[in-house]
């Protein structure tokens, strides 16, 4: 694979078959670079394009019966039911639990179940199920709890609903340990004798799944909020858009972008979405925050309560709430970031010899570390974990990672020294005492010097097609949005464009962004790098020399306008300083 030298990253410069190139871009009236990022990503053959281009329900969705008790859990809700026994519906506080306990309420109010629901409290109770739940649950008579993204780990509580004559059924979609809750029924195809072939379904997947099987047993039309829900969840989620989540969020994209609910035309509001079409990037972005805000720094039921939207005058109010919230939100994020990018600035943190980034402060908020884990691992390149530390001695951590060290794995090697941990290869929670932080990170420095190499630890970017300026007209945008919709495992193309020159100074936009004018081939587009303050200076010492670039290509819509623009990822070849050498492309 052919690499360039970036000015952050590692280039991995696109290789395909000029000929296959030509013919799918002649066969499916394609532009050039899509196909190329077509090819780039392995789909090789007109089958796999065919799929992947015209996704569809026949092809990309499993039916439901072929999850492990599926079919004992809906005999047991239709139990429930048809003898009005309490049910509680047991969530969590981010958006996949939200919607996902959403979900289960607006598909089981209509069938008459005397349904209620329970959002932990992120500080006072903790994630997951937990005994004290369970045992108020016995007392006000309830006789069934179904979890909805989590309880693949909750052991004593399912113990004790056994002790207290509640029927558990847990639904989830986190990987289990090495043996599962001994509960009435679970359903979650990450269980090794699960025959459902789709794995990566979010926990709102499995949520619609068991209902969609509810519905179709009572032969009746599954409730239309039902697809908004489950797209929100997918996306923020953040679990592969892929087979059956590309469906799906297909299908919920294309519903709210014909009919808003009243929820949803409140949050597009508060994120002045003022576009003709809504894709998954806008919802990641703006709209799957909104939710999170409440789950992380207030009362979640209020999000569930607004996402159902039964009460038009509350849901304004917790519309406007919502606003504030991730307003407030994003203000702790950055300090939390500007602390850790402090202490590696001091050298407290050696991010030039240490290979995982850990801090802890007892003043950072539980439920927005992991988001600011997330951006480390964007800043830097190596896996990280943040502490909530609490009064009592405990640290209560969000790690993320990076593609090629497995955390999930990791955490459980370490499992001796951690009085919880769950989650998924690259995103994870955990919690230990204070006094075993520090043994953590020495056990997991070792793992990673053991299983990683130098090119591993080095940040890469890898360039879907190469693209020329004049090529970025309306007909390659019409083009790139049969690729959508982006996100994770299916990332917006960025591409490889060699040969322009700068033509306006650079100017730099709230100290941290980058802006500047780029010409090739009588063309002239606008440039923005986000968060890349560091480019600054380099492109005002920028001589008329050519660079190319990695960058990605968006429509941005402002005042009834459409322009075509490049959002930068990267550089490569910008003159050093005052007419110093250049690095040299490598192609």
């Amino acid at each position: 694979m052919n690499t360039l030298q970036g000015d952050k990253y590692l280039w991995k410069l696109p290789v395909f078959d000029q000929q296959m190139m030509l013919d799918f871009a002649s066969s499916y009236n394609l532009s050039f670079p899509i196909v190329q990022t077509l090819l780039t990503r392995g789909f090789t053959d007109r089958d796999a394009i065919n799929s992947f281009l015209f996704s569809s329900f026949e092809h990309d969705v499993p039916h439901a019966s072929l999850m492990k008790d599926a079919h004992k859990s809906i005999e047991r809700i239709l139990l429930a039911i048809e003898r009005k026994e309490k049910i509680l519906i047991y969530g969590d506080y981010d958006v996949d639990g939200v919607t996902s306990s959403s979900m289960m309420l607006i598909c089981l109010l209509p069938l008459g179940a005397n349904v209620n629901f329970f959002i932990p409290n992120r500080v006072r109770d903790g994630y997951g199920l937990n005994v004290g739940v369970v045992e108020r649950a016995a007392n006000n008579g309830y006789k069934l709890i179904i979890t909805v993204d989590n309880g693949i780990t909750a052991f004593a509580p399912a113990q004790k609903a056994k002790e207290l004559g509640i029927d558990l059924i847990i639904t989830d979609h986190h990987r289990p340990h090495d043996h599962v809750p001994d509960a009435y029924a679970i359903v979650n195809p990450n269980q090794h004798d699960c025959a459902y072939p789709f794995k990566v379904l979010a926990g709102v997947g499995v949520s619609f799944k068991l209902m969609g099987l509810l519905y179709e047993m009572k032969k009746m039309e599954i409730p239309t909020k039902a697809y908004e829900l489950l797209m929100l969840g997918t996306i923020a989620d953040v679990v592969p858009l892929q087979g059956e989540n590309r469906f799906w969020v297909r299908h919920g994209l294309s519903y709210i972008n014909k009919l808003e609910s009243p929820s949803f035309k409140i949050m597009k509001q508060n994120g002045k979405l003022d576009k003709p079409r809504i894709s998954a990037t806008d919802i990641g972005f703006s709209i799957a925050p909104q939710i999170n805000a409440l789950g992380r720094l207030e009362d979640a039921r209020q999000a569930v309560k607004f996402l159902i939207g039964a009460d038009e005058k509350e849901t304004q109010m917790v519309g406007k709430i919502l606003l504030e919230l991730n307003q407030a939100r994003r203000d702790i994020d950055r300090g939390i970031f500007n602390e850790v990018q402090a202490e590696i600035a001091s050298k407290k943190i050696d991010v030039t010899k240490e290979n995982i980034i850990i801090a802890a402060s007892r003043t950072w908020p539980a439920g927005v570390i992991g988001l600011v884990a997330s951006k480390l691992v964007g800043a830097y390149g190596k896996p990280a974990i943040l502490f909530h530390l609490t009064a009592d001695g405990l640290a209560k951590g969000s790690c993320r990672s990076i593609p090629e060290f497995d955390m999930f794995n990791a955490l459980q090697q370490c499992s001796d020294l951690l009085i919880q941990f769950g989650g998924h290869p690259m995103a994870a929670g955990l919690c230990l005492k204070i006094d075993h932080v520090g043994e953590l990170k020495m056990r997991l420095e070792k793992l990673i010097a053991e299983q990683l190499t130098p090119y591993d630890l080095q940040q890469k970017l890898v360039l879907d097609a190469q693209a020329s300026l004049p090529e970025l007209t309306q007909k390659f945008m019409n083009d790139i949005h049969h690729l959508e919709p982006f996100g994770n495992a299916n990332a917006h193309p960025t591409f490889y464009i060699k040969n322009v020159t700068q033509v306006q100074k650079p100017v730099l936009m709230k100290d941290a962004h980058v802006k500047c004018q780029v010409f090739a081939e009588g063309v002239i587009k606008p440039i923005v790098f986000f968060n890349r303050p560091d480019l600054f200076e380099k492109f005002q010492h920028q001589s008329d020399q050519p660079f190319s670039l990695a960058a990605q290509v968006s429509e941005n819509h402002w005042n009834g306008r459409v322009n075509i623009e490049l959002t930068g990822t990267d550089v490569a070849g910008l003159t050093l300083s005052q007419g110093n050498t250049t690095q040299q492309d490598a192609l």
